[in-house]
């Protein structure tokens, strides 16, 4: 008996001597999840040194070893690179492939902290999207592993577009996948309702066993011929995995939805018809997802109004209609055209809040005193009565001119807006505006003109309203659990890899602007100094787009480690739910916690919210794709014109060059120059051998239109001038 205690006791002690180790190698697992010193002493299997775990996390942080985003949690610090202690090569991990345009891809999974690189010759028949096995064989702390696919576990989409051909005897379509194009096997029955040449959807039925092998499908839509806009934009969508049409069983759904508000819709609700409530969109917006109201109140306070179309009320959970939203998990918006999330019927028609028209909403009422603190807040489930839409352009120019519909509203929440936004500035938030490029299109949607979109007080004004609510959302979620943390749907932005940020630094400093690296708010407010600084510094405009790239993207997930870019303890997306499937989670999960307490479960709603992160992904590729098309297919017929443009990138073969305005960006070949160029250091300038002339990073040249090529969305530019010479 006294052996078996002595060696029980003994097991104890070298847990407590080697906890440090063992709490470091579970951060270094999952390095992107957050833990509290509880849930670190279930995984080690000991839940009696919790307040060891406690002590050594503090240690940890400390050494910079371990980060605290939130009070309680930790994860493991990004700015810490240990030592290599344990070789990846050989080991299998399960991701989802992210495709690059030359036709290698990147395996983003949870389980490293860097993404793994396949080259073209390892995809073995994977694409765009699927959930895959990947083996690495070679690995490293300062690049990214590579590896290879090794099996495909679910596919990401089963439609594509392309073209019928016949070869061996044998009728098959040549999908449009650029970069990593396959072909699909019809069998003769379908063979015989299509023709060589013809554009057709078609549906997977049937994938290979060997990647070397062509899967089987049938046709589900003939196109027509090769060439047109809405094929392109119906192939874009598709190669990004989105379907085109609602399945029947969903729109016999939405039908049996009535078109008008009964009696039995309104209870439980509060009447808040009363208020004088307004929308602000686009001119061209049908999806009315939110409305703002204001008010001053008996004891001088003020009351802001967020009142969010209640999506949740028509699609049930579990349904068809459900099913299919989750599936989709957000609208696309290229430029020519919306594929909605919803079916028509409920996303411009009984969830868009109209004018003049009774509908139904989630509200979140704000209280706010005289130094613009919110003193009470409150949700739920109302009823509105929107007075009036206002465009965006008709919103600004009533605050400019002062007089017109809801002007003293209108002007009032302007003021706060600008109130909260310094404030947010001021506690670490990332200021990332970039130039939006927008279209004129004519009646064939063909694009006539291009222009950068002006971003004016009145779109920051709607923007900060909706942060505010989003913001405290996440709050009233997180200070209302008890024990347990209540399992939600958070919007959140992870520190920069810093590998990336200290690369981009260096890039920066060449261009003459220094970055502090010390702390992630140094971080911060160095971003925040290159904005400013670039609106007078073209040279720095072009490190804009190259900064959003080194930072890590926003995501969706149940591990709530707070919003870097925005500054943010607590952030979650509660104003989109007709475009957005974050938010009819986060509507239905709120409403079940404002009056009780509901715990979904955790695993469950963390595989929802990598979905819904992926699908969004690719909804942003889509939306890039569409944009450059339209952008290449207006300069299509303007080969031979002059324009200004900017140096934004170098390869070996020349220099990329964005069109001001347009901003479009096409390459200048140094073979079509009249000297030899070098690149220097980082690539951020070429010298001529002959002239010593020096091209750099933003410089502004004058450049001819040579030729455009819409099929590869790429455009070619011959230098004209370079003004710097000028000088």
């Amino acid at each position: 008996m006294l052996s078996k205690k002595f060696s029980k006791k003994d097991k104890i002690v070298n847990n407590i001597s080697e906890l440090e180790t063992q709490i470091l190698d579970l951060l270094e697992s999952k390095p992107k999840k957050t833990y509290s010193a509880k849930q670190i002493a279930k995984k080690l299997k000991v839940p009696h040194l919790i307040a060891e775990v406690k002590s050594h996390l503090s240690k940890l942080k400390k050494q910079s070893k371990a980060y605290e985003p939130i009070d309680g949690k930790f994860r493991l610090d990004r700015f810490f690179f240990k030592n290599e202690k344990k070789n990846p090569e050989g080991a299998v991990f399960t991701g989802k492939v992210d495709m690059t345009r030359t036709g290698s891809a990147y395996i983003a999974t949870d389980q490293l902290d860097k993404d793994i690189y396949i080259s073209s010759r390892k995809i073995n028949g994977a694409l765009n999207g699927d959930t895959v096995e990947a083996r690495i064989f070679t690995g490293g702390r300062k690049t990214n592993p590579s590896g290879e696919i090794i099996k495909v576990l679910k596919r990401h989409t089963k439609e594509f577009i392309g073209t019928v051909f016949y070869a061996d005897n044998r009728m098959y379509v040549g999908t449009d996948n650029s970069g990593n194009p396959f072909d699909i096997w019809l069998r003769d029955e379908e063979a015989g309702k299509v023709e060589s040449g013809d554009k057709v959807i078609v549906e997977v039925i049937s994938w290979p066993e060997r990647h070397s092998h062509s899967p089987i499908g049938k046709v589900v839509e003939k196109l027509g011929k090769q060439g047109s806009d809405d094929i392109e934009m119906k192939s874009i969508l598709l190669k990004n995995g989105f379907k085109l049409n609602f399945p029947s069983e969903v729109l016999q759904e939405v039908e049996k939805i009535g078109d008008e508000l009964m009696e039995d819709d309104l209870v439980g609700r509060a009447d808040l018809r009363y208020l004088d409530t307004f929308t602000i969109d686009p001119v061209d917006a049908k999806d009315f997802d939110d409305a703002l109201s204001f008010r001053t109140l008996e004891n001088g306070n003020r009351e802001i109004g967020v009142h969010i179309a209640d999506v949740t009320h028509y699609v049930r959970e579990g349904s068809a209609l459900d099913k299919e939203a989750a599936e989709r998990s957000t609208s696309v918006y290229l430029v020519d055209r919306v594929l909605p999330m919803l079916p028509e019927k409920l996303s411009n028609n009984l969830c868009s809040l109209r004018p003049n028209v009774d509908r139904l909403a989630f509200t979140a009422l704000f209280e706010l005193d005289q130094n613009t603190k919110v003193v009470k807040r409150w949700f739920g489930k109302s009823v509105i009565h929107s007075k009036r839409r206002f465009t965006y352009e008709e919103a600004q120019e009533i605050m400019d001119r002062k007089k017109g519909d809801f002007v003293d509203a209108l002007l009032e929440l302007n003021h706060i807006a600008g109130i909260l936004r310094d404030r947010r500035f001021k506690a670490g938030s990332i200021n990332f505006e970039t130039d939006e490029v927008r279209f004129k299109l004519d009646d064939d949607g063909y694009p006539v003109e291009i222009f950068v979109k002006e971003r004016k007080p009145v779109h920051m004004l709607v923007e900060d309203f909706m942060l505010l609510a989003n913001r405290e959302v996440g709050a009233f979620i997180n200070e209302k659990k008890s024990g347990a943390p209540i399992p939600f749907v958070y919007r959140v932005h992870d520190l920069p890899d810093p590998m990336k940020i200290a690369d981009f630094a260096l890039f920066a400093k060449e261009l003459g602007f220094a970055f502090n690296l010390s702390t992630p708010q140094k971080i911060a407010q160095s971003f925040n100094r290159l904005s400013e600084s670039a609106k007078s510094n073209p040279a720095l405009e072009v490190l804009q787009p190259l900064a959003i790239r080194s930072m890590a993207k926003a995501i969706y997930t149940t591990e709530n480690i707070g919003h870097y870019g925005l500054g943010f303890e607590h952030y979650s997306h509660f104003t989109s739910p007709i475009r957005r499937y974050s938010d009819v989670l986060a509507h239905r999960i709120l409403e079940k916690n404002i009056n009780s307490t509901y715990r979904m479960d955790k695993e469950e709603l963390e595989m929802k919210c990598q979905h819904i992160s992926a699908m969004e992904r690719h909804a942003m590729s889509a939306e890039r794709e569409s944009i450059k098309y339209k952008q290449v297919e207006f300069l299509q017929k303007r080969a031979g014109e002059e324009f200004d443009g900017y140096v934004t990138g170098m390869i070996e073969r020349g220099i990329f060059v964005e069109l001001e305005n347009i901003l479009c960006e096409g390459l200048i070949s140094f073979d079509s120059m009249d000297d030899y160029y070098e690149m220097t250091g980082h690539r951020l300038a070429a010298r001529g051998q002959k002239t010593g002339r020096i091209i750099k990073m933003g410089d502004k040249i004058r450049v001819r239109l040579l030729a455009t090529d819409l099929n590869r969305r790429q455009i070619e530019l011959e230098l004209l001038k370079h003004y710097s010479e000028e000088n």
